[in-house]
């Protein structure tokens, strides 16, 4: 077993049910199999855990697929050497709508009931109608400028060439959402687990459709550290890559899912109920509190999927999410993307490392609970 130059650790997170792994990890004890003394530190934003990363105060962090590419751009915040070794998770986020806004849709499309997942030109109408009317725009929320949560609502809305003028995009913290729904302060929310299920248990919203209807199997949360980090604790990364894919491996089991479903519950971690948190980790999605739920299998995804291993950060995504952020405008033409932009933040040789590491050393990947 390799022994980490820097066994105490700091690691950040976001109370989301896709902190699964984090969470498995120290609970089940897989990061002191490793020789990690890690101290998991919930944040309330995406924004203070990337100023902190950035700073030092954490070593290491859950983030969004899209943030290291920003932070080396210096998107929202001076640049940073953020890299990523480690991708953590797949799919997860849905978009809920306001029970105010669906009475909104059923009106002015002149129907009864919608079928799910929901198009959006059902929407279109409601959109058009307050424009041709002068009335408010329709305010949706996402979790960060630099997210999936923004570009999966940008791609469901211009599916039907919705004019982006034409509604208002915010940004606020995951477990603030529910909250701002509540309260009328947005018409509807992207967002990941389990704020999505919170709010229909709450009879505030419908959950219209999953990121799985919009981008099917696309990175969600990746591992991101500070490459002089990696330069001085080689050994530690590594450690900390292994403990983290061990607990990715052991959530492919439905049983240890309701397992994980149980840990996350508890206040120093998610503090929400076990009936909001367990059914994206089952595979099934909350729509309304009239409607029964839908069976989506790829809800949360975190070692395997229909195209094998999940695990490795692989530069085409990388490349991928590039192309997002310059669709939505948030490259300005002045920033020059280096050529080998991708290749210096999505780290698969520090992954292949851990990977030869694990079988070197014999380690059982897969356990099941009981």
């Amino acid at each position: 077993m390799i022994k980490p130059e820097q066994p105490n650790i700091t690691l950040g997170f976001i109370p989301l049910t896709d902190s699964a792994p984090l969470i498995i990890a120290k609970e089940l004890g897989f990061f002191e199999q490793w020789g990690l003394n890690v101290t998991l530190q919930k944040q309330n934003s995406w924004a203070t855990l990337r100023d902190k990363l950035h700073a030092g105060v954490l070593d290491a962090a859950q983030m969004l697929a899209p943030m290291p590419i920003a932070s080396a751009l210096g998107l929202g915040a001076p640049p940073a050497n953020v890299i990523t070794p480690l991708v953590l998770s797949l799919n997860g986020n849905a978009i809920t709508l306001s029970e105010g806004l669906l009475q909104e849709i059923l009106k002015e499309n002149e129907i009864n009931s919608v079928t799910l997942p929901m198009a959006a030109y059902l929407l279109q109408k409601v959109v058009e109608k307050r424009k041709r009317k002068g009335e408010a725009k329709l305010k949706f929320a996402t979790v960060f400028p630099y997210s999936c949560h923004y570009y999966q609502l940008r791609d469901w809305l211009k599916a039907v060439k919705v004019d982006f003028d034409d509604v208002e995009m915010l940004v606020v913290p995951p477990v603030s959402m529910v909250e701002c729904l509540k309260n009328g302060d947005i018409d509807g929310f992207c967002v990941g687990g389990p704020w999505n299920a919170k709010a229909v248990r709450a009879g505030i919203g419908m959950t219209a459709l999953t990121s799985f209807d919009i981008w099917q199997d696309s990175p969600e949360k990746v591992l991101g550290l500070l490459e002089e980090f990696h330069k001085k604790h080689p050994n530690t990364v590594l450690a900390l890559c292994a403990a983290l894919k061990q607990a990715c491996a052991w959530l492919e089991s439905v049983p240890n899912r309701f397992e994980a479903a149980r840990l996350l519950c508890n206040e120093e971690y998610l503090h929400a109920e076990l009936d909001v948190i367990a059914p994206s980790l089952l595979g099934s999605c909350l729509t309304h509190q009239s409607l029964p739920p839908r069976s989506i299998p790829s809800y949360n995804q975190f070692s395997v999927s229909n195209n094998g291993c999940i695990n490795q950060p692989e530069l085409v995504r990388g490349e991928w999410l590039i192309k997002h952020m310059v669709s939505a405008g948030q490259i300005p033409p002045h920033v020059t993307i280096p050529l080998d932009l991708i290749a210096k933040v999505f780290r698969p040789d520090i992954y292949q490392q851990m990977r030869l590491l694990i079988e070197d050393q014999g380690v059982q990947f897969y356990r099941r609970s009981g």
